[in-house]
């Protein structure tokens, strides 16, 4: 049985040898650029754990945990531009070093590049994982769509945004999970509840990122502090308070999220006060813990012995409480 560590270093071996002998480089280079920045892999290492429960012949699953990889970056070449971000892990995003055309259609071609590796899994499992696969690549557009369609929204619903990370965050964390599971030849109803894991934990690792915008270390978390209350993003934090709100505070936030001229440390620190004063980020922790539960609960259903599972719940501690 692997540590995540010993497989995080094996699939970024793998990948830091992946070789693009195709043309034109201006198309290949971005791919490279962007998969040079590593990342900590968390998809590929939970296909390698998934399939480790049950076989120790990791390497036999590389090209499907590359798929996972090169189709989650895929997805940050878009979203950087869709967000105009200038960054990601500390370097110039793609479209920011080459363009806007490029990050398109380097991203298009790393989307189909996925699937080639995907299809690198045995004969016997393929159409399964391939269903899997293209469903969570559907249903993952589908969250970004909703997130989207909730800039302009003021009435989004704790359900609504609930379902919308599951399909943006939590499905790729799944179904890594389930196909690792199903490469392994595990059960159907193990595969199942090794998905229905990842979905919890992917839950509950959203709901952190939004608690840790707000109450995070910046020095840790890895960027400023405030930028989903700068931006007005519908998160749990703020779907919770604009519920929960008296009319003098909802007063207060409709001022600062229709406000169009601010100092963005005034406007953080006030809508953070009436987060405080509503007891949000305790809400938001116990909702984490609610989903952390059903993950674990979800776990324990799997029929392998429990020193084998031992891994993913160190690692799964590690991603929740890295932060708090």
């Amino acid at each position: 049985m692997f540590t995540a560590s010993q497989l995080l270093d094996k699939i970024n071996n793998h990948i830091s040898e992946i070789q693009f002998t195709r043309t034109p480089k201006g198309l290949y280079e971005p791919i490279e650029y962007i998969l040079s920045l590593g990342g900590k892999r968390i998809r590929p290492v939970l296909m390698l754990m998934g399939y480790n429960l049950y076989r120790e012949d990791v390497a036999s699953i590389y090209d499907p945990a590359t798929a996972i990889e090169v189709y989650h970056n895929h997805t940050l070449l878009h979203d950087d531009l869709m967000d105009r971000s200038d960054v990601r892990r500390g370097k110039p995003t793609v479209h920011k070093v080459w363009n806007d055309n490029t990050a398109v259609l380097s991203g298009d071609a790393m989307l189909i590049l996925a699937f080639r590796y995907m299809t690198g899994c045995p004969p016997e499992h393929l159409k399964e994982v391939m269903d899997l696969f293209s469903l969570t690549t559907l249903e993952i557009c589908e969250g970004q769509q909703l997130d989207m369609e909730f800039e302009s929204r003021c009435d989004v619903t704790e359900d609504e945004y609930i379902e919308m990370i599951r399909l943006k965050t939590a499905v790729l964390l799944a179904g890594s999970l389930k196909i690792g599971a199903i490469l392994a030849g595990a059960t159907a109803e193990d595969a199942e509840n090794l998905y229905n894991f990842g979905m919890h934990i992917g839950v509950a690792f959203q709901l952190q990122d939004d608690l840790l915008d707000v109450y995070g270390d910046p020095e840790v978390f890895g960027k400023k502090i405030g930028g989903d209350i700068l931006c007005n993003k519908k998160t749990y934090m703020l779907i919770k308070a604009l519920n929960r709100a008296d009319e003098k505070q909802h007063t207060e936030l409709n001022r600062w999220l229709n406000a169009e001229a601010f100092q963005p440390s005034e406007k953080i620190e006030a809508v953070t006060e009436i987060y405080n004063q509503l007891n949000i980020r305790n809400i938001c922790e116990s909702k984490m813990r609610e989903y952390y539960t059903l993950a674990m609960e979800s776990l324990a259903a799997v029929a392998v012995a429990e020193d084998r599972k031992k891994e993913l719940k160190n690692l799964v501690k590690l991603l929740m409480y890295r932060e708090m």
